[in-house]
């Protein structure tokens, strides 16, 4: 069996996916692909990149010293408008939410990335009038391609997906295909052979000698996922430079140092996940029906960026003229694993595209310090990984025909020509070792992705399309990640004030002006980002146990498992930790790492991960309010470490998105800090602002803090925030629980109103106590 150039090989899965989709297999009208008349409603394109923060952007100034190239990101951005101060939510769940729903976190208590050991009460719930239930009532159909990461993972092995695998169904697309996952898998150090030891390769493929001299291979056989097998010989005339990264960007398992047999060797491992390499897609469609995919299926084999783009193409495709589409693709980079992806996707002249440094054995870098080899290694990547997107996002725009690729291989995208408008986002900042600390930018891999700073929340967004007057522009006004969902809607033609319940009113800002009106004025007057602790499951076996990531300084206890950690390149302090130090059960708590920590170097600076965070800025001055645990420290003892309170923290900063070098809110630059606020006198300018600042601050945490408890104080039994408790909660409640029966799995939803992990007769019962209910849906 001969393999096919990777080149073609995308061209072959599109190819493979349209032919299922006008067969029935993956849904979808038929009909030819052809440009919508201006009269029609404009399809909406919304991209969505993973952990990609500001500072990666040459389009905005910055970039560090090295810059991942983003040429067809910098065509949209000229072909468009570019935001400057747009803002994201610290984390990628609470983000992916507010653009679907127009709310804050903590209007929905979806106040971190949901993980297996959350209730699905920090989920999108199904009451919520999402954008594509808004913009279904304007005729158009919506997908949702690729990673969102809006849901609990799957039934089985996380009690918090109360509807299972139609949940998106629920949430309103008619069409999905994408992950449940919050992430790629880690990275497969075996290569796929099980009868490999984990870290021998530690990129997912087996390198060539000249990388590895006692694990690599130049030589041996690519077996693909159907049985098929070919040899495959390192070889610089025909580009195969590493025989096992060739066979992987196939989709292949690579067998070093032997010949193609009848059948496959049984330890070669088609069920494992390898990092960006494979994939578990769930699909689902308008009727209900519903499919998963695995990592032994040839269509979840190959490079993430590429089958995600594949995907939205063959759906784009089998659209109908006639009804006007959203399409909501999120792409899984720049999210680690860092994976380096394949070379078709990276331009030749690209620093670390060959490097051998990248994946070569650890033993190769002696004498360099672990921390410098980790950054270099997580900037090359990183920059390889933006690089592949940005490439695929060219490919996606080109087979949707909304551009064309010139002789010289730049993007020809002129969007007044089309019908169709594209929105690009990165869903938070760039996460600790991938940010981009050197000139142009230096911005602060300590407070990035999981925190509200500057690093942690702004964030890339392009909008071009045919009503988009005077591109070229560079929008610098406040916009805010929920303000989204208003735009689309706008967009849709959808009336948000008649859609929404008046008493429930959005956090969505309108800003369709900003597109159509060159001169429009501020619309936001301030800017607001959160992040907190999602409803935790008190009956999951498996408790969250401490994780620390050096580089941010920062521990915390969200992960179940030391993999997770392990993939955000952590180290592990619960049970099995590699620390011969850490108790055989592990640390439960914080406070007894960082007891630890500080018995080991007396000097450590690891901090707890606040429990609550929140900013807001008016554009100059900037609020951040933390709400962490304290510990008492016991070097001597660290198991006796023990709780003390939870204390809050204002810090007061002044910022900008200046080029070269942006003023931000770093550890060393606050304007004051103040615990539970700031006390100390400030200039004028300063006080004006905090005074305003503070305000607002409150008012969000009188709201957060009334939503938390509305189930329980406020409101218990109106499971579906209607402001009612009535029979219809009765109803709903009656469903979901039959759906814990039939699954045979105890599971929480929307109606498990005493957030024990369950669904049942105890939530009946407070229904029933509360029947006839009105409540308040916000504080007074």
């Amino acid at each position: 069996m001969k393999a096919l150039p990777l080149g073609r090989r995308g061209s072959l899965v599109l190819l493979i996916i349209s032919m299922l989709m006008l067969a029935g297999c993956f849904g979808g009208d038929d009909g030819a692909t052809a440009a919508l008349p201006n009269t029609q409603k404009p399809n909406i394109l919304f991209i969505v990149i993973d952990d990609f923060g500001l500072d990666q952007m040459t389009s905005y100034g910055y970039g560090g010293a090295v810059p991942p190239k983003t040429p067809n990101l910098t065509a949209i951005a000229k072909a468009g408008l570019q935001f400057r101060y747009a803002w994201s939510m610290p984390t990628c769940t609470p983000t992916r939410a507010s653009f679907f729903t127009g709310r804050y976190p903590s209007a929905t208590n979806i106040l971190n990335a949901v993980v297996s050991t959350d209730l699905a009460n920090s989920e999108i719930s199904p009451y919520e009038l999402t954008l594509p239930k808004l913009l279904r009532t304007q005729g158009y159909i919506s997908a949702l391609i690729g990673k969102m990461h809006l849901t609990g993972t799957d039934l089985g092995t996380a009690p918090n997906l109360p509807y299972g695998h139609q949940t998106m169904w629920k949430l309103g697309w008619d069409y999905f295909d994408g992950y449940l996952d919050g992430a790629p898998f880690p990275i497969d150090t075996r290569a796929g052979r099980s009868n490999v030891a984990e870290g021998t390769h530690q990129c997912g493929f087996v390198a060539n000698t000249n990388m590895d001299a006692v694990n690599g291979a130049d030589t041996g056989a690519c077996y693909d996922v159907t049985g098929g097998c070919e040899p495959i010989v390192r070889n610089l005339d025909l580009g195969i430079s590493t025989p096992g990264r060739s066979c992987m960007e196939r989709g292949g398992i690579f067998d070093p140092n032997q010949s193609c047999r009848a059948s496959p060797p049984a330890y070669l491992d088609f069920t494992a996940q390898n990092g960006y390499y494979t994939g578990e897609f769930i699909q689902s469609w308008s009727n209900g029906r519903t499919r998963k995919v695995g990592a032994d299926d040839p269509s979840a084999r190959g490079y993430r960026s590429t089958m995600e783009t594949d995907r939205a193409v063959a759906w784009a495709r089998q659209q109908s003229k006639e009804a006007p589409w959203m399409m909501s693709l999120g792409y899984s980079a720049i999210h680690t694993p860092l994976q380096v992806p394949p070379l078709a996707l990276i331009s030749d002249s690209t620093l670390g595209r060959n490097d051998n440094l990248i994946c070569s054995p650890a033993s190769d870098r002696e004498g360099v310090p672990g921390t410098i080899v980790a950054m270099a290694h997580d900037h090359l990547v990183t920059n390889l990984m933006v690089e592949a997107v940005d490439t695929e996002i060219g490919r996606l725009l080109v087979e949707l025909d909304l551009a064309t690729w010139n002789q010289d291989g730049r993007l020809n995208y002129q969007p007044e020509k089309t019908n169709t408008v594209v929105v690009v986002m990165g869903d938070n900042g760039t996460y600790v070792n991938s940010v981009k600390f050197t000139a142009p930018g230096k911005f602060d891999p300590t407070r990035a992705k999981a925190f509200p700073y500057q690093t942690g929340v702004s964030v890339p967004l392009l909008i071009a399309g045919p009503m988009v007057q005077q591109p070229g522009r560079e929008i610098t006004h406040l916009v805010s990640s929920p303000d989204l969902y208003h735009l689309f809607a706008e967009i849709a033609g959808a009336d948000v004030a008649t859609s929404i319940p008046a008493n429930r009113p959005l956090d969505a800002q309108p800003m369709l002006a900003y597109l159509t009106s060159p001169g429009q004025g501020a619309i936001r007057s301030l800017n607001f980002s959160e992040m907190g602790t999602n409803f935790t499951n008190p009956s999951m076996a498996v408790a969250p146990q401490p994780c620390v990531v050096e580089a941010a300084n920062v521990c915390f206890t969200i992960f179940p498992q030391k993999a997770l950690c392990d993939d955000q390149g952590g180290i592990w302090y619960g049970a099995g930790s590699s620390d011969p130090g850490v108790p055989a059960a592990g640390f439960s708590q914080c406070g007894q790492v960082m007891s630890y920590r500080k018995s080991l170097n007396p000097g450590d600076k690891v901090d707890v991960l606040p429990d609550s965070q929140k900013a807001v800025s008016d554009g100059r001055h900037k609020l951040v309010r933390l709400n962490r645990k304290t510990y008492t420290i016991d070097t001597a003892n660290p198991l006796s470490s023990s709780y003390i309170e939870n204390q809050n923290t204002d810090e007061l900063y002044e910022i900008d998105m200046a080029v070269p070098t942006p003023k931000l809110d770093r550890s060393d630059n606050a304007i004051a800090v103040g615990s539970p606020t700031i006390t100390a006198p400030l200039p004028a300018a300063a006080q004006q602002a905090y005074v305003t600042l503070k305000a607002e601050m409150d008012w969000r945490d009188r709201v957060a803090a009334f939503n938390y408890q509305y189930d329980t104080v406020h409101c218990p039994g109106d499971g579906n925030r209607d402001g009612a408790v009535d029979q219809k909660d009765l109803d709903l409640w009656a469903e979901l629980s039959q759906r814990n029966l039939d699954n045979g799995v105890a599971q929480s939803s929307w109606y498990d109103l005493n957030h024990d992990g369950k669904t049942d007769e105890t939530d009946r019962a407070l229904i029933e106590a509360n029947l006839g209910r009105s409540c308040a849906l916000s504080p007074l």
